[in-house]
């Protein structure tokens, strides 16, 4: 099983950036994906998960209404859509993926995960 995630970079406060997380290895339908992120000198932190089948999700507070993740399927690629950016955000972004037909929220359960991209958005 490989996880790629892509789309990192430098943006200022109030910009937007657009994660990308494509995988092999796995049948990625039958799974969620979520996505997670370390500041420095931070614990790894849950930002939220897209489900498998009705692709619902679940994202925190303090991301909730500026991040969006979605899927696409035929790509084997899950998007974390990141828009009005503030310093806080300043992390590694990795995506993870749990056993088939797992839906996890929070930290625990994920075995998969991708290598992770530096998102910094600078004060």
């Amino acid at each position: 099983v490989q996880l790629q995630a892509s789309g990192g970079g430098v943006v200022q406060p109030g910009g937007s950036l657009r994660l990308s997380c494509e995988a092999s290895g796995l049948n990625f339908s039958r799974h969620a994906w979520g996505w997670f992120r370390q500041a420095p000198g931070r614990e790894r932190e849950f930002v939220g998960v897209v489900a498998y089948g009705n692709g619902g999700t679940v994202l925190i507070d303090s991301v909730r209404g500026r991040f969006t993740i979605s899927r696409d399927n035929t790509k084997n690629t899950t998007y974390l859509q990141m828009n009005n950016l503030k310093p806080e955000d300043t992390a590694v972004y990795y995506c993870a993926t749990a056993r088939p037909n797992h839906f996890v929220i929070g930290n625990d359960g994920y075995i998969y995960w991708g290598q992770g991209t530096l998102v910094t958005s600078p004060a």
